[in-house]
């Protein structure tokens, strides 16, 4: 595939160039990862709307950052779905509720980022340059939306993706609920979470922003997180930071 419709050169040199995420691997993994992204773009739609017009060096920049976290696991891991939306800028969802008395309530919140089960995964554009280009410790809305359909590949996203040959469940699940407990005791009390607060909402977000810091703050995870660090070490099969 990679032969017969490459990535032009120009444009693959000029956007990885400038990820930051990408600056640790080495030629052997850039090429790989080139290989990866070729067939998600081929595999994938990555269709703009609201008037988006969605450039080859956009479609480029989104799917090699998709494709870090397959990296050293399979396409597999990429089954059952098939299109990128992107929106200009953060979007608007509208979600009803039920309450304990049987009335809905309709809430409208503004989403960078969102990823469904069985369906697309949604982006805002101007988040996914600014986490390409301008990156903060934690921040990435592609590694951790994409990083649900890793979680999801079981038919639920519940923070127990399907975990590589030889990798123990009962040790994942100790090590993350450990955390995420420790997480959710910190966001009740009001104290300064060690991660990003967004994690305490669930075991599929903790493990989405664990995904986050994994790769673009190896070293605060590592930090307050040692045990989900060496899981993800596992499961992502990189290199542990020393």
């Amino acid at each position: 595939m990679l032969r017969r419709d490459p990535i032009p050169h120009h444009v693959w040199r000029s956007v990885t160039r400038e990820i930051v995420l990408l600056r640790g691997l080495d030629a052997v993994q850039m090429a790989h990862l080139r290989e990866l992204a070729t067939w998600f773009l081929h595999s994938k739609a990555i269709n703009g709307v609201q008037g988006l017009e969605v450039t080859t060096a956009m479609r480029v920049a989104v799917s090699v950052q998709a494709c870090l976290l397959i990296l050293n696991l399979d396409i597999d891991y990429f089954a059952n779905w098939v299109e990128v939306i992107l929106y200009p800028a953060a979007f608007r969802v509208r979600h009803s509720q039920v309450d304990a008395i049987g009335l809905v309530h309709d809430d409208a919140n503004a989403l960078s980022g969102e990823s469904w089960l069985r369906g697309p995964v949604i982006l805002s554009w101007e988040d996914v340059e600014r986490d390409s280009y301008h990156p903060r410790a934690g921040h990435n809305v592609v590694l951790h939306e994409f990083a649900h359909k890793l979680d999801g590949l079981n038919g639920v996203t519940n923070g127990m993706p399907p975990l590589r040959r030889g990798m123990d469940r009962e040790v994942w699940a100790e090590s993350l609920s450990e955390a995420y407990d420790r997480l959710c005791l910190q966001v009740a009390r009001g104290e300064r979470a060690y991660i990003n607060p967004y994690a305490a909402t669930s075991p599929a977000e903790f493990f989405a922003v664990a995904s986050e810091y994994f790769f673009t703050a190896p070293d605060i995870l590592k930090d307050c997180c040692p045990a989900v660090y060496r899981q993800l070490v596992l499961f992502y099969r990189r290199a542990a930071v020393r």
